[in-house]
């Protein structure tokens, strides 16, 4: 009888606290539904206008992750995904156990590295120059002209760059030629080409990240510099302790968007200028997971490690991410 009443009286504390967390539960539930229909009815336009790249990110995004099995899998076509034998973490070994996959992993990592200092470092520099000029038909006519070749893909790019370095009819050829010193093969000497890599990287993509500092400029108060001056400060230290603390988050932002690229040295301009005789320096993953993919038909080995980089990406993002509300208490979401 005494364990009988001890069992009830343990099943109606059990259901007594079960009936007050569900309570709780759907107060906050209610709560929550109450504030979002509130401001689902009062932001409906802005909704609206979002909801068709919400769909095209869940099509071409979300959708695509099924193909994670082949992972997984060797991946036979005609059998698909669902059929295709199963072959566990064999993809994955067979990744890490590549024999050039450390001069593979140097080669993506500093490469990526380099751009990224780059790509923060001389937009910033010349965003802090143009501020500087007064004359606005100048300023506009040198932003459009940086912001141009953004535009261009690394098919022409790639195209102008051979011809430009040519050892034979290129103009840096005849330049060097001029000045006594022997052409260089620079797309096809391995001390050359991570530096070509990177410097035509530059130059394409450092207009769109100036324009981004300079609107970041703009946000910065003008009253600011004018007590400063004030106070004898110098354009140096006005840019030292009001400019860039002023470009701070936006300089975080890129940097912390920059970090998610650790691996990705930029397949499209390598695949286009690079050759047999520049794998050694010039030979990322990327390029890597094309030969396996596409001329050895290794699918499962090739999304293998497109997943580890996605997860070392994501990774470092939220490293980054960390650091930044941490370090800057700077938060970007």
């Amino acid at each position: 009888m005494v364990c009988e009443a001890t069992i009830s009286k343990a099943s109606y504390n059990l259901i007594g606290v079960g009936t007050l967390l569900s309570s709780f539960l759907l107060l906050i539930i209610n709560g929550v539904q109450r504030v979002l229909g509130k401001r689902l009815i009062r932001e409906w336009p802005l909704h609206l206008m979002i909801f068709p790249s919400v769909i095209f990110l869940f099509i071409y995004s979300y959708i695509p992750m099924f193909g994670i099995t082949i992972a997984f899998e060797k991946f036979i076509p005609s059998k698909g995904i669902l059929h295709s034998p199963k072959v566990g973490w064999k993809n994955f070994q067979f990744f890490l156990e590549y024999p050039d996959l450390q001069r593979v992993l140097f080669n993506t990592i500093s490469i990526a590295l380099m751009k990224m200092a780059a790509g923060l470092i001389v937009p910033l520099i010349v965003s802090l120059l143009l501020n500087e000029i007064r004359k606005v038909l100048f300023k506009r006519v040198f932003q459009t002209l940086v912001y141009l070749p953004h535009f261009l893909s690394w098919v022409l790019l790639g195209g102008i760059l051979i011809d430009i370095l040519s050892p034979s009819t290129g103009i840096v050829a005849k330049a060097l030629g001029m000045l006594g010193i022997e052409p260089i093969y620079f797309l096809g000497d391995n001390r050359w080409f991570p530096f070509v890599i990177v410097i035509s990287d530059v130059w394409k993509e450092f207009g769109f990240s100036t324009i981004v500092y300079l609107a970041a400029l703009t946000s910065i108060n003008p009253s600011l510099y004018e007590a400063a001056s004030m106070d004898g400060a110098g354009r140096w230290k006005q840019t030292w302790h009001i400019t860039l603390p002023g470009m701070l988050p936006v300089i975080i932002l890129l940097a912390t968007l920059s970090l998610g690229n650790v691996l990705n040295a930029g397949f499209d301009q390598i695949f286009n200028l690079y050759s047999p005789q520049v794998y050694e320096s010039g030979d990322i993953i990327d390029t890597l997971v094309y030969r396996l993919g596409m001329e050895q038909f290794q699918y499962g080995v090739s999304t293998a490690i497109g997943l580890i980089k996605s997860l070392v990406s994501l990774v470092f993002i939220s490293l980054s991410y960390f650091l930044a509300y941490r370090l800057a208490n700077y938060r970007i979401f």
